[in-house]
């Protein structure tokens, strides 16, 4: 099975280098115009619950029907959203936060460890029912934080975490094969959704 791992288009607080997480931030005007369409339609899209997220699909997939699943929502930054770092390079909770490597509980938030487990087990359910349904391929239209949890967690590579944020519209295909009980899941190529 092929997947298709795609973060969504640019968003106002992108620009501004803000922390959007789980609040509901459009596509900027620039955002949607700077989408180009695929070249399938994939019997089925997945994205998250959020309208950047459906807002992309629709434009690259416009054919395909969309399903929205919760659990691959963008981390939730707490008391971060909506602020970028300038603004809060003095806060001593912000600063406590970039000091333990985005691991600690953001207040009001997740932790590193809460939403990669959220994110890879909601991945692990859409990877499943994709193979019992007999696919040959699950696309996902979501945030770079759930392809960095779900990169990180299945690809053997020395890059962090961090290493693993696509650019907007930007992602990853991949190779998933279960044989003799076993995973088998390689990076084919990096994806660039954008004109």
């Amino acid at each position: 099975m092929l997947i298709w791992l795609i973060r969504h288009g640019e968003t106002e607080y992108n620009k501004e280098k803000r922390y959007q997480g789980q609040t509901d931030i459009p596509l900027s005007s620039e955002g949607r115009a700077a989408i180009k369409r695929a070249h399938f339609n994939p019997e089925l899209v997945y994205t998250s619950t959020l309208s950047r997220t459906v807002e992309t699909a629709d434009i690259i997939f416009p054919e395909s029907p969309k399903v929205r699943v919760d659990g691959i929502k963008e981390m939730n930054f707490g008391i971060f959203e909506g602020r970028n770092y300038i603004e809060m390079e003095t806060d001593p909770d912000y600063r406590k936060w970039i000091d333990s490597e985005g691991k600690m509980q953001i207040p009001g938030g997740e932790s590193k460890e809460e939403f990669s487990r959220r994110a890879n087990k909601s991945m692990d359910v859409l990877i499943k029912e994709s193979l019992d349904a007999g696919r040959n391929s699950l696309v996902v239209v979501t945030h770079g934080g759930v392809i960095m949890a779900w990169m990180e967690a299945h690809i053997q590579s020395k890059k962090t975490y961090w290493e693993w944020l696509p650019d907007n519209v930007g992602g990853y295909l991949i190779e998933y094969n279960t044989g003799d009980g076993k995973e088998e899941i390689t990076l084919v190529e990096t994806l660039d959704f954008k004109l």
